[in-house]
């Protein structure tokens, strides 16, 4: 059964660590060591978050729903 929070991921193969994600939804991401990493796996469901899904100029961040769709 699916429930209302999103997973929040970051492929750190990707990242190239611009910051942007930190910028834009800093309660959801920080980034260390040059990489970005979600402050949290599951999150409740914020706009911000599709903000960063597509501003990440390395196209990094995934944010799924609760049923595992991606969130864009």
């Amino acid at each position: 059964m699916a429930d209302d929070t999103w997973t929040v991921e970051v492929d750190g193969e990707a990242c190239i660590g611009s910051g942007v994600c930190a910028s834009v939804a800093p309660l959801h991401f920080a980034v260390e060591n040059g990489r970005s990493r979600p402050l949290a796996e599951r999150v409740e469901p914020a706009d911000e978050l599709r903000d960063v899904v597509v501003l990440c100029p390395g196209a990094a961040v995934l944010v799924r729903d609760g049923a595992g769709e991606l969130v864009d």
